[in-house]
């Protein structure tokens, strides 16, 4: 008997090896540039584009790339979405720091917020084994949307998906559930509307299947037209005549730190010929006039040149500005400032900032900071606000919040359930150049409008200054590096929204709602692995 020689298998080509390499890399490679594409749609639908429609597509060309993936992958493609939106949606940074700093600043930021989308993402496979998939991937991506807004240095809110709709479907949501409500709704339209793409796709025509997924992606969208009948925007007590002083800036960027003396002769000058026009009758008389954040230097709470200025607009007047007190410390405050003959006249109540910006207000981590930052040994924190920003002027309560604290939610909800009928929001975005920051901070405002049902005043130092109604319409805006003022009416409005009654108990209820899923889906996803 023979021994038998053993079959040896053909040898692997090279060939086949690089061809079988290949077809792994093509997919992987697809979902890269789906990934990519869906945070440049995302960027696409933010101010001063009016495609808020582009935000649910966004969605869904994540949720394709997500579906079926795992931890680390899905984490991967959340990091390229991130970048890809952030990085955009951020680009004003340069303006603001890129001379001196380069982009350093810029690509820092949009990484770390880049990281907080991957941790989401990450979650993504443990969820999508739940039933009702969709809404649980929509509230794990929230979850990084409360992280960042509050960790670290107090959070950084900007670009929350709820800030792509100040217009559009989604928008009236802002009414029963403030930003958090409409972002969940835009992220479940998005995720669902790809979930039932991949069904059609695998042709699971299984009727109660696709028509709850369907209703997944349609209900948030017919629950904003629903509500949309019930934001109010006309008058409850009344109007008042409201004029806005815009008096322009350098487009220097960081530099305008050395050019303080020049904001304030500016807004003086602005002022002045408002008065004049409106001695002239040009321009009615307003009630109220509202100049932008840190527009004048006060020491010791008296300015003459001030002084003066109210006394020839002659009305109550919102300054804004760098507040110095007797006890030497700083804050960014509005001021109001009454005429001569009104008995109170000169500086009176003042509202301080609650949310101030770090690394140009304050210095967190400041020995850290110091590395990296030539200006933190020569700089001091300014005080921060603790109280709601509210003051009873030209009969009329009126809610304030500055710049920065139009992406929180409580400072102007805290105002309205103070009382407030109008909201005035004086900003100085003449740091950032003529890029896309102002237009994404009157979007945040429009937003507001509609979730307190309240006019919103934008008083910017260069622009774009505006007059927003109660249902999100701008009736008045300025233009940008402008030297200018406006006068309009505006609606005094009492009522309480629903968002305002339930306050940030609708963020906590999503939250909770979320964490529970994660928490969940990973505790049966690895029970089913052992």
């Amino acid at each position: 008997m023979t021994e038998t020689e053993p079959v040896s298998s053909p040898p692997v080509r090279t060939a086949d090896r690089s061809a079988a390499s290949r077809s792994r890399l093509v997919p992987i490679a697809l979902r890269l540039a789906g990934a990519a594409a869906s945070g440049v749609l995302l960027f696409l639908a933010f101010a001063p584009r009016p495609l808020w429609w582009l935000a649910p597509v966004a969605f869904a060309g994540l949720g394709l790339v997500l579906w079926g993936r795992r931890t680390w992958g899905s984490a991967g493609y959340g990091l390229v979405f991130g970048l890809a939106f952030n990085l955009l949606h951020l680009l004003w940074i340069e303006d603001f720091l890129g001379v001196d700093f380069g982009p350093w600043p810029w690509l820092a930021l949009s990484g770390v917020l880049a990281v907080y989308v991957a941790l989401a993402c990450a979650l993504m496979p443990w969820v999508a084994r739940l039933p009702g998939a969709p809404v649980w991937m929509a509230l794990v991506f929230l979850l990084q949307e409360f992280a960042r807004s509050r960790w670290p240095a107090n959070g950084f809110p900007w670009g929350r998906v709820g800030f792509s709709q100040p217009e559009g479907a989604y928008t009236a949501l802002a009414s029963v559930g403030g930003a958090t409500l409409v972002g969940f709704a835009v992220v479940l339209s998005g995720f669902a509307a790809a979930r039932l793409i991949l069904l059609l796709m695998r042709r699971e025509f299984a009727a109660p299947g696709l028509v709850r997924v369907a209703a997944y992606a349609l209900v948030p969208v017919l629950a904003g037209l629903a509500v949309w009948p019930t934001v109010g925007a006309g008058a409850e007590n009344g109007t008042r005549s409201v004029a806005i002083v815009q008096g322009n800036a350098p487009n220097v960027g960081i530099g305008l730190l050395g050019e303080r003396e020049v904001l304030r002769e500016n807004t003086l000058a602005e002022s002045g010929r408002l008065a004049q026009r409106i001695d002239d009758g040009d321009v009615p008389r307003p009630d109220l006039v509202v100049w932008p954040e840190t527009a004048v230097d006060i020491a010791g709470g008296h300015d003459t040149d001030v002084d003066r200025a109210v006394a020839d607009l002659g009305v109550p007047t919102l300054v804004g500005s760098l507040y110095r007190d007797v006890d030497g410390l700083t804050d960014n405050a509005v001021v109001t400032w009454r005429p001569p003959g009104d008995p109170d006249a000169g500086p009176g109540e003042r509202y301080a900032k609650q949310e101030l910006v770090p690394f140009a207000e304050y210095v967190p981590m400041r020995p850290i900071a110091s590395w990296f930052s030539p200006f933190v040994g020569n700089t001091r924190d300014m005080r921060w606000g603790t109280g709601a920003g509210v003051t009873d002027v030209a009969d009329t309560r009126v809610g304030l919040s500055i710049c920065y604290e139009a992406a929180y939610d409580y400072p102007s909800r805290d105002a309205v359930n103070a009382g407030a009928q109008l909201l005035v929001l004086p900003t100085n975005n003449a740091w950032f150049g003529d890029g896309e920051m102002t237009y994404q901070q009157l979007a945040m405002a429009r937003l507001r409008a509609v979730e307190h049902g309240r006019a919103v005043v934008v008083a910017a130092t260069s622009g774009v200054s505006a007059v927003v109604q109660p249902d999100g319409t701008v009736t008045r805006q300025t233009d940008m590096y402008t030297a200018t003022s406006l006068v309009a009416d505006v609606p005094l409005r009492q009522t309480t929204t629903l968002a305002d009654r339930l306050g940030a108990g609708t963020e906590y209820v999503l939250l909770g709602a979320g964490l529970a899923a994660a928490i969940t889906g990973i505790v049966l996803g690895r029970r089913r692995s052992t």
